[in-house]
């Protein structure tokens, strides 16, 4: 059983402890050592680590999950990846196109070590069924994809100071890209209501992919929604028909020329951490294996954000 360390002591990394627990030993860091020495008992964990660099000296230590404040993030994985320990990082990576380069030249310097970003929307049941629908074509080729994630969230602690597109968007700018596989060819960015000097809270991204195949993600943290944003519907259209679906992943509809079809992708792993988790793990247990969700995509996705962003 590999002994992985959880960096940061907040609602992520219980998240992440709770995935790991019976198919890890678990260890402990937090700036608060009391966060830590709580979550190492509440976890059934085999210890806990005062600092970073404690837990990167540990020879018993074989991978750390970063589950840190973004801002701490790309110093966290560069040690990390220097001490030749396994690192999966909580999205976003970095904060920072300058970040996000220091870190990929860290990667590239310490091949032995995994790298792997926390996106859990590459592994969500959603994006396994659209991609299956896609390449089976269900609706022919794409033309557009518009994606929509409205509702209000309260900003507390550390996420006051991002953008609402950095911190949450990043999510469906990721489940974007894994419907197109490529880059877009042009970014542009809106951001409606955003006040000079603060971060934004609602945004508009429009991307242009090759073959002028075009996709928008609406995303807000400042707009009422009844439901809290659950019931909101995304679209792809095809040449012969389209995808519709829930933007949480409730569901998906089909409709095309065969008529319509409803599929339900799986609720017992709606967000994908559970199929995120097994992957992690399976990397580092044989280090032949590269994950989905890599430096590379974090990398793109990000370019994106920062890309918006400039406008």
């Amino acid at each position: 059983m590999k002994k992985i360390c959880l960096v940061g002591c907040g609602t992520i990394a219980r998240l992440h402890a709770k995935n790991l627990s019976g198919a890890a030993e678990l260890f402990f860091c937090s700036r608060s050592e009391e966060s830590a020495r709580r979550f190492n008992i509440e976890f059934r964990g085999s210890g806990s680590f005062p600092r970073l660099e404690d837990a990167l000296a540990s020879p018993c230590i074989d991978a750390v999950v970063i589950a840190s404040p973004p801002e701490f993030h790309k110093d966290q994985v560069i040690r990390a990846l220097s001490a030749g320990k396994d690192v999966m990082v909580e999205k976003p990576m970095c904060v920072t196109p300058e970040e996000v380069e220091a870190v990929g030249a860290a990667a590239a310097s310490h091949p032995e070590a995994l790298l792997m970003v926390a996106e859990n929307y590459y592994y969500k049941p959603l994006l396994r069924k659209i991609r299956a629908l896609i390449v089976a074509r269900r609706i022919g080729d794409i033309r557009s994809v518009r994606v929509k994630k409205m509702f209000t969230q309260a900003t507390a602690g550390w996420k006051r100071k991002y953008g609402a597109l950095l911190e949450g968007g990043i999510h469906f700018v990721a489940l974007i890209s894994a419907i197109f596989e490529c880059a877009p060819e042009r970014v542009h960015g809106r951001f409606p209501g955003r006040r000079e000097g603060k971060p934004e809270r609602t945004s508009v991204v429009e991307l242009t992919y090759p073959g002028n195949v075009t996709a928008e993600l609406r995303y807000s943290w400042n707009t009422k929604s009844r439901t809290g944003g659950a019931f909101q519907h995304s679209r792809i259209r095809g040449t012969h028909g389209q995808i519709v679906f829930e933007s949480n992943g409730l569901y998906v509809l089909r409709k095309g020329y065969r008529g319509v079809r409803l599929y339900f992708p799986g609720l017992s792993d709606l967000m994908g951490y559970r199929e995120m988790t097994r992957e992690f793990l399976q990397c580092v247990d044989d280090r032949s294996r590269k994950p989905y969700s890599d430096y590379e995509r974090a990398r793109q996705d990000l370019r994106i954000v920062f890309d918006a962003y400039r406008w």
